[in-house]
């Protein structure tokens, strides 16, 4: 899962603002230290407590202009964001998802949406996948480093 920001230049420097996630900005002294603090910053962002109400929006899939990155997600915050969000849409409650999918208590599933706790393991993977097909796991794992813009 990767977001998309928007590189300014200044004169002292450059500033970085993600285009989905308003709030979401860092600012550096050069554009290799810019791209770490845009990682750091989208992932400190993403990272909400577990009793959150906010859900994130998905990113878009293909966002490119001048001066436009993707910023990589780590793959345990996309998996919980992407796993709240796809209960969400469902209608299920976290009891009913929990249900769905076989697990003894409600605490198993909510480990599944936490951004600090996901960390399913194959088997949990295979019957999400099996409970809900549609349920797309590809986009949560890194596939490639920062692509740059024009800077």
């Amino acid at each position: 899962m990767h977001y998309h920001f928007k590189i300014h230049k200044e004169d002292k420097g450059y500033w970085a603002s993600c285009i989905e996630l308003k709030g979401c900005n860092t600012q550096a002294d050069s554009v290799d230290q810019l791209h770490d603090n845009m990682k750091e910053a989208l992932n400190l962002f993403l990272n909400e407590p577990d009793n959150s109400k906010i859900i994130f929006p998905m990113p878009h899939k293909h966002l490119y202009g001048k001066d436009i990155v993707e910023v990589p997600v780590e793959p345990k915050i996309a998996f919980a964001i992407k796993m709240k969000l796809f209960r969400r849409k469902k209608g299920l409650s976290q009891r009913q998802a929990a249900d769905l999918l076989g697990m003894k208590n409600i605490y198993s599933y909510q480990r599944l949406e936490s951004t600090r706790k996901a960390n399913p393991n194959i088997s949990t993977i295979a019957r999400i996948k099996e409970v809900f097909p549609d349920f797309i796991v590809d986009d949560i794992f890194i596939h490639k480093r920062l692509k740059h813009g024009n800077l």
